[in-house]
């Protein structure tokens, strides 16, 4: 019988993101210094054998829904593979996979066949010199056709997350939607967050998830109509655009926190475990797994880690010091 994991608030977790690497071939500003971050060694990283170990220990302990995250998990050797491992544990209904869709078109046919059964695409600009400024050097022109990718393969649903800037991409809120309802993706804008020290910075350029609702609901021309539970909604919420199918989400991860419904932690590329984005616990998974625990030990170890667990999550400016993660590491 399946354990289940629960906090000391009563949140049951369920959402396990894997980063799978620390590294991207994007240098994103609200992400990482420009001067970049500093690599972790390959014998530090899991491997495939043991995220395929932590991940089977999660799933008996009551974790169904798995994200793969980088960095950018798509320049990771052998991710097709590490995707069928984890696809393959019993327990695991929900496979995803968060990228910023520069190597998608190469991959999206058999990550799908491996269990990827939707993605999360990265798309901050529409527009070819935004979004090479934003990423610092990144091809509009790939990211487009690893979205087309993914949708003739039949990934479901594709997400399109566009992280709005006040003053480089906001006057593209409006066109952003025409692009995705045009294609069936579903959008989530989301607040910019002030993690890790790329990301404090990139707080001057901070829009409220109110101003880009403001702005949806004028350019629809139709009531935003909430809609409760939807699959894969995460941390978003979700809203029906008047009478019609189309939704779409925003993550208001400042304006109006999500942490109450929390049900997720973090598993690095190193083997920490990172319990709350906005904050600074962590318990190396890897020390014990690469010196002999056993499956009960290493479970008593994540049973006890989610214990701490905080109540939420307290960004620079929220009565707290800035947190030490790296969004490049955790992928958000």
């Amino acid at each position: 019988m399946t354990a289940t994991l629960v906090d000391s608030f009563g949140r049951r977790i369920e959402y396990l993101r894997v980063s799978v690497t620390d590294r991207c071939n994007y240098r994103c500003f609200y992400c990482m210094p420009a001067t970049g971050v500093a690599y972790g060694r390959h014998e530090e990283f899991l491997r495939h054998e043991e995220m395929a170990r932590l991940v089977r220990l999660f799933a008996e302990l009551g974790v169904h829904k798995v994200r793969l995250t980088g960095g950018e998990p798509l320049v990771r050797r052998g991710i097709v593979d590490l995707a069928g491992l984890i696809g393959r544990i019993p327990g695991i209904t929900d496979l995803s996979l968060s990228t910023n869709g520069h190597l998608l078109e190469r991959h999206a046919a058999a990550l799908k066949a491996a269990g990827v059964a939707r993605v999360n695409i990265s798309l901050d600009s529409l527009d070819p010199d935004t979004f090479a400024r934003i990423t610092r050097g990144g091809d509009l022109g790939h990211a487009w056709r690893g979205i087309e990718a993914a949708l003739t393969v039949g990934m479901t649903p594709v997400k399109l997350n566009m992280v709005v800037l006040k003053g480089i991409n906001d006057r593209e809120i409006e066109s952003m939607l025409d692009f995705a309802l045009a294609r069936g993706a579903h959008l989530r804008y989301i607040e910019t967050m002030p993690v890790g020290e790329a990301g404090a910075q990139g707080m001057e350029h901070y829009y409220s998830a109110d101003a880009i609702l403001a702005r949806v609901r004028k350019k629809a021309s139709a009531e935003l109509i909430p809609v409760k539970g939807a699959p894969g909604a995460g941390p978003a919420r979700c809203y029906r655009i008047g009478a019609g199918p189309a939704t779409v989400g925003i993550i208001s991860a400042i304006s109006r926190h999500f942490c109450e419904g929390c049900n997720r932690v973090r598993l690095t590329a190193k083997g920490e475990l990172v319990l709350c984005l906005g904050q600074d616990q962590r318990v190396s998974l890897a020390a014990a797994l690469r010196t002999g625990a056993s499956d009960l030990d290493l479970k008593d170890l994540i049973a006890g880690a989610i214990a701490q667990k905080p109540k939420r999550h307290r960004f620079a400016g929220q009565g707290a010091c800035h947190p030490i993660h790296k969004m490049s590491v955790l992928g958000g």
